[in-house]
């Protein structure tokens, strides 16, 4: 499976799988087209490459270049909850994720076998996305969450992981924000994950069978690319695994 980031971060996020003849995007933060101009300089055609948009939560950040469905014809796949917060979008490409006996049904999209599942964070109903294809690569996507909880953990487990870093506690707590919004970025039910929850759930994730980690959105105030990595490198060092022999780690 090949994962390109498109964007990545506070500003806006977008993520495209490709497996086969079948891709996908996940969450279109950025406008229609810096996401056309960074598909055309990653090789990836809008008018063939994209099966489907699949949409985390409706932030500013994650939906920003919904557009880019209209122009293409391309189907939009998020909760019935998160779809009371984008508009624009037209009517025979909205798709909404089913729910069976309390979990979200799985969508096929020829090889691709994707599976949404609830985070925790301030929006409708968001949602993370584990994708299978089937050369056997899992990829597990996590953005915005204000923790992991074991049926998220369960979910999770896969070869390919993109998740958020989005803060150091340290940054964050003696830096500039105001204390309520500290106080939400923190939140349990309704933030965003830190270095530190990031690395322990890696932890419990990574088998050291050579799994790639990106480490996504992460704060342009309250992060910096070194700590986030370097948090995450020591948690996995303690169960033994080196970067670049056990896993291999990019931090966008």
């Amino acid at each position: 499976m090949k994962v390109t980031i498109l964007a990545s971060g506070s500003a806006g996020n977008c993520i495209h799988l490709q497996s086969e003849g079948v891709g996908i995007l996940i969450d279109a933060g950025v406008p229609k087209t810096k996401i056309e101009k960074r598909m055309i300089e990653a090789g990836i055609n809008p008018a063939s490459d994209i099966q489907a948009i699949f949409i985390t939560h409706a932030h500013g950040d994650h939906i920003k270049g919904l557009p880019i469905a209209n122009k293409w014809h391309i189907p939009i796949y998020t909760t019935a909850g998160e779809w009371h917060g984008i508009s624009g979008v037209n009517d025979e490409l909205r798709q909404t994720l089913g729910t069976l006996h309390g979990r979200y049904e799985t969508i096929v999209l020829g090889g691709l076998h994707i599976y949404p599942f609830k985070i925790h964070h301030d929006a409708y109903e968001p949602v993370g996305y584990a994708i299978e294809d089937d050369n056997g690569d899992r990829a597990c996507i996590v953005f915005d969450t204000g923790h992991i909880d074991q049926d998220m953990l369960e979910m999770m487990e896969g070869s390919i992981y993109i998740v958020e870093a989005n803060y150091d506690e340290d940054m964050l707590v003696n830096g500039p924000y105001a204390d309520y919004l500290k106080v939400r970025i923190m939140s349990d039910d309704r933030g965003h994950l830190s270095n530190e929850q990031t690395a322990m759930a890696l932890a419990k994730l990574v088998k050291g069978k050579g799994e790639r980690i990106y480490l996504t959105h992460l704060s342009s105030n309250n992060n910096m690319p070194a700590l986030a990595e370097g948090i995450v490198r020591r948690a996995l060092r303690k169960k033994g695994f080196e970067a670049g022999k056990h896993y291999h780690l990019e931090v966008v």
